[in-house]
């Protein structure tokens, strides 16, 4: 009796083991992820970077704790020197890196890309929209989901009205969109409706710094002077120059400039920047604050 039930309970245990072997040969699936997580990855130049540019509020202030928010635009850069001094790549790298839903890339350039910058400008006929583009198809390419955004506009005025030699470079941009089919920010259509509405001297609170007393007083009378020389700026071409000498390569300089932003413009613009992506890529207004 005693040899039987040993022999018994082996067969049991046996088959107990049998079991459990089968189970733990049969694949388990993953749980389902209890919420969705994106991240956001800024590219552009200084007016979008950490310093001088919307981007730093925008991370800060407008994106919820679901979404990481990568800020990697650099100053003095453009379409061109950002892909070749290898800055793209770095960026690439964190649209393959995976962990995440989606990941969304947003691009802005133009302000380097005018002349006036020795290694820095690009042909806006030909070689900025190409590039534009090609930042849409590596982003797709890499899995991830692109949005254009036309450039921040600067706060020059010459007799009350905004020098917006920006807009043909905001131009190429929203070709491009329409182009390749890709989201759209809008960025420097609502950036100078705003800017030219409130006027030179409201403006001046944007800038990094505050304006001496002789650029405040030029700003009251509706035509800014170059903050750096107290000459009059005449026009388009004019500003592209003082531009050239004001957007150094390499981070931007915390001085008075009507190109960079300190935290009020930061905020000010990056709430512009929220909304307008919300209409653009409905999918992420969840993850934005407005």
């Amino acid at each position: 009796m005693r040899f039987k039930a040993l022999l018994l309970a082996g067969c049991l245990a046996a088959g107990a083991l049998g079991a459990a072997g089968a189970r733990a040969q049969t694949p388990v699936p993953d749980p389902a992820p209890r919420f969705n997580a994106i991240k956001i990855v800024l590219v552009g130049d200084s007016t979008t970077a950490v310093q001088g540019g919307w981007g730093p509020s925008f991370c800060a202030k407008h994106v919820t704790s679901f979404a990481a928010c990568i800020n990697l635009a650099r100053g003095g850069r453009s379409s061109g020197n950002y892909r070749t001094e290898g800055s793209w790549a770095l960026a690439m790298d964190e649209i393959r890196s995976g962990g995440f839903n989606d990941t969304y890339v947003l691009v802005q350039f133009g302000h380097n890309d005018q002349p006036g910058k020795p290694g820095r400008s690009t042909d806006l006929a030909m070689e900025f929209p190409a590039n534009m583009k090609l930042y849409v198809e590596d982003v797709r390419a890499a899995g991830g989901k692109p949005v254009l955004v036309t450039p921040l506009t600067r706060r020059q005025f010459k007799d009350g009205k905004l020098v917006d030699d920006l807009e043909p470079w905001a131009q190429a941009v929203r070709k491009v969109a329409a182009e390749t089919g890709t989201p759209l920010v809008d960025l420097h259509a609502d950036s100078a409706a705003a800017v030219q509405a409130m006027g030179a001297a409201e403006a001046t609170r944007f800038a990094q710094k505050p304006p001496s007393p002789e650029v405040l007083a030029a700003a009251r009378t509706g035509t800014t002077i170059a903050a750096s020389t107290g000459v009059a700026l005449a026009g388009p071409a004019n500003a592209d120059q003082k531009n050239a000498a004001v957007e150094p390569m390499g981070q931007a300089k915390l001085s008075f400039d009507y190109t960079h932003l300190g935290e009020t413009g930061a905020d000010y613009f990056a709430t512009m920047v929220t909304a307008d992506l919300a209409k653009a890529v409905p999918a992420l207004r969840r993850f934005l604050i407005p």
